[in-house]
């Protein structure tokens, strides 16, 4: 607990850093994102992305929450420029290898549709927006809601792995810290609880959140904000020191993008303690109510305007920035 409290401080310290930084690259207007960015120099470009993206989501369905979550966290630090997709080099870590995304799965679906469209269009489809297109692509493909995806972005060259820390929400986050980060961002409370409906698909390692379980004030008791029932189940599948074994984040549909996470929250089963925040704010408690009362009446609508929002934070256009030839590394 007390290490927990530690990164809680960084985390806060940090994210104060960043404020006025990313609340000048959150509201700068994305003017040259727009729907049919390449309709004149890569006509083809949608059909392929969700042909390839089909190839690998029929085989693996999981992958869909994967890549939700690198989209998430690629916007999440230095905008949606692809920098999340940088490998590490000259012995500094990149985005990718640190710690809050050593998790990351799906970069050979990017890498795949790269591949296809640089035989189609050379060096004309960037791979900030081949993140955009295959993630709304995958979570469809899996019965979530689709979305347009305006298109026009460029992008990054660099890729610092310690600017995770301080700009991704951590699983530990209180509603406090989780809407600060949000805001940071030009994100609304509505998109921090919508967007936290992501979690009705993909799984987490136990060690993201055993201290729930095992040590939540630091005295080895349980946190009290959740289900008493479902912290017995949890125990059984996850030991203190667990580091691999791998839980479900919305128990039976964790293939399928539902509504069901806010039933689960609403019944104080959320897996993390940013999910069990929801309830400690009026307006997020108010919609998770909602949402679990109407079967989702609202949600794929929501979770779509939220996702086009999420996907213009911090974008490089025009002549920023630039196309890589492959998405793992700078020209």
């Amino acid at each position: 607990m007390a290490i927990q409290k530690l990164l809680l401080l960084m985390v806060l310290q940090l994210s104060l850093s960043f404020y006025l930084l990313d609340l000048t690259n959150a509201h700068a207007p994305p003017s040259c994102l727009k729907l049919g960015f390449y309709a004149k120099t890569c006509p083809s470009m949608e059909a392929i992305v969700s042909k390839v993206t089909y190839q690998y989501i029929s085989q693996t369905p999981s992958l869909a929450a994967s890549l939700l979550r690198m989209h998430f966290h690629d916007c999440f630090v230095r905008g949606c420029d692809g920098s999340v997709l940088l490998k590490s080099r000259n012995n500094l870590p990149a985005e990718r290898d640190a710690i809050p995304n050593l998790g990351l799965r799906g970069f050979e679906v990017i890498d795949a549709v790269k591949s296809a469209l640089e035989k189609k269009c050379p060096h004309v489809v960037s791979c900030a927006d081949i993140l955009a297109m295959v993630t709304r692509d995958a979570v469809a493909m899996i019965y979530g809601p689709y979305w347009e995806v305006p298109t026009g972005r460029r992008d990054g060259s660099v890729s610092i792995g310690s600017e995770t820390f301080g700009n991704l929400p951590p699983p530990f986050a209180n509603i406090t810290l989780l809407k600060q980060n949000f805001a940071a961002k030009g994100l609304s409370v509505k998109d921090l609880v919508v967007l936290s409906g992501g979690h009705t698909i993909g799984t987490s390692h136990c060690s993201s959140f055993t201290d729930r379980l095992y040590n939540f004030t630091g005295n080895g008791i349980t946190d009290p904000s959740l289900d008493p029932n479902y912290a017995v189940q949890l125990k059984k599948k996850c030991k203190p020191t667990d580091t691999k074994t791998l839980v479900e984040m919305d128990p039976g549909s964790v293939r399928t993008f539902d509504e069901d996470y806010y039933t689960l929250v609403a019944q104080r089963r959320g897996l993390f303690q940013s999910d069990a925040a929801l309830l400690d704010d009026a307006e997020t408690k108010a919609y998770v109510k909602f949402q679990s009362a109407t079967h989702g009446k609202t949600f794929a609508a929501d979770f779509a305007n939220s996702m086009v929002k999420l996907g213009k934070i911090g974008v490089l256009t025009g002549k920023a920035g630039q196309i890589r030839k492959q998405c793992a590394f700078v020209n």
